[in-house]
């Protein structure tokens, strides 16, 4: 096991690389990259780096050429032998070759396109804009840099017993809320940090604290060079980006209210299981299962990932039970800012009517909240989403009002195809 203190206190690279491996993402996005790669593979997207803590500026404590430099790297990164190998060969949910000959012969040549950076008073904009299955795997890896480099700038500061100590305090911290864990009956929990952790060593520690703090009740890792290389479960299956794209593309209002379900469709085509998770919230919950097709409800699962997650959970029952299939064959995935106290609740309230699984992000691999004075290395609220599609904005509703993306004008549009009311404003730690 890496000794993190001594690894950050001797950091004397010109460029110590960040993101060593385009495996160092999540699995969903290589799930979704195959499934665009077959259907979408010609079409123009942008993605946009989206800093919802406006009050960290973000341009102050990242340098821009430190940043251009990691960015540059991974633009070199290809495939590696053995991570092709892994892909090729390994089995994920039960499924052997999982990805196909020809998506992973365009993956093991495949160079990410370029980046657009530039600084906007104290916060940057980054942009990617390229073919969808090329630019969207940028999303995970330039989230995990920006988050990175915010630690380093502060961990700079210290000296090496002041990082030990840091260190030491924020172990403690995971393995305490490991220990309340461990009661939990029945309880399946991944990690699901990539994207805004504190850093990669830091991630990969928290997974082997879960290993051995959680045995059969961790369930595996999104990050799939960390799956590989602790040899557990690669988790995942598709997010908001293939049903905003799908809108966007709607030619029509009536083709726009059907686009999340013919997301549904062809994905459905492609998989079966437990791969069949339903993602209902880019539009409004309640309205997609008001307007859900009735073969839907043979779906596996559904995952929470915005609004009050008590709610999200009891519209699923209630829509599963109204369609004659019973909640308790079912699965519900929490995942949305979840911490230990959201987990324990939450199993609590929903494991004996239906089956339940989290995926506990960045409050697993990026809370150091009280460890340095002045909040500096306390988590924050860091997206990139798709923005553009083939010159047509894109919207996210969500059930969160401050998650929302999208023009006014569309929004609105929006809002009135898929009959979604304004939903409440919550505050957003991660």
């Amino acid at each position: 096991m890496v000794d993190i203190a001594t690894r950050v206190h001797n950091h004397k690279w010109k460029i110590d690389p960040i993101v060593r491996s385009l495996i160092d993402t999540d699995f969903y996005k290589l799930l979704m990259c195959q499934f665009v790669f077959r259907r979408y593979p010609e079409t123009r997207v942008t993605y946009k780096l989206i800093n919802r803590s406006t009050s960290l500026p973000l341009a102050d404590l990242v340098d821009e050429g430190e940043l251009r430099e990691q960015l540059d790297h991974i633009r070199s990164l290809s495939l590696s032998r053995g991570e092709s190998t892994w892909l090729r060969g390994n089995t994920f949910y039960g499924k052997r070759q999982m990805f196909s000959h020809a998506f992973l012969e365009w993956f093991e040549q495949l160079k990410l396109p370029a980046y657009s950076l530039e600084r906007r008073g104290d916060q940057y904009e980054l942009t990617f804009e390229g073919c969808w299955p090329e630019a969207m795997l940028w999303e995970i890896t330039a989230l995990s840099v920006i988050m990175e480099l915010r630690s380093r700038a502060v961990l700079e500061l210290l000296g090496k017993f002041e990082l030990q100590v840091l260190y030491a305090r924020a172990m403690t911290k995971i393995w305490e809320k490991i220990d309340r864990l461990r009661p939990i009956e029945p309880l399946a929990v991944a990690d699901f940090g990539t994207r805004r952790r504190h850093s990669f060593l830091w991630q990969d520690w928290c997974v082997q604290a879960m290993i051995e703090g959680l045995g059969e009740k961790f369930s595996g890792t999104s990050n799939c060079l960390i799956a590989m290389r602790r040899e557990v479960e690669a988790i995942g299956t598709n997010a908001h980006e293939i049903p905003m794209v799908y809108a966007a593309l709607a030619k029509s209002d009536a083709k726009l209210e059907q686009a999340p379900y013919a997301v549904l469709s062809d994905w459905q085509q492609e998989h079966d299981g437990n791969l069949l998770i339903m993602l209902p919230d880019t539009f409004g919950s309640e309205g997609f299962f008001k307007n859900a097709p009735e073969w839907a409800a043979r779906w596996k699962g559904v995952r929470v990932d915005s609004g009050l997650p008590e709610i999200g959970a009891e519209r699923a029952l209630r829509w599963w039970h109204e369609h004659g299939e019973d909640p308790a064959e079912k699965l519900v995935i929490f995942s949305d800012g979840l911490d230990v106290g959201d987990i324990d609740r939450l199993a609590r309230g929903f494991s004996e009517r239906t089956n339940v699984a989290f995926g506990w992000g960045t409050l697993l691999t990026n809370d150091f909240r009280g460890l340095v004075s002045d909040g500096a290395l306390d988590p924050f609220s860091l997206v990139c989403k798709l923005v553009e599609v083939e010159g047509r904005p894109t919207v996210k509703l969500s059930d969160d009002a401050n998650k929302t993306v999208g023009q006014d004008r569309e929004v609105s549009r929006y809002r009135s195809v898929f009959g979604a009311t304004p939903s409440r404003y919550r505050d957003i730690i991660v």
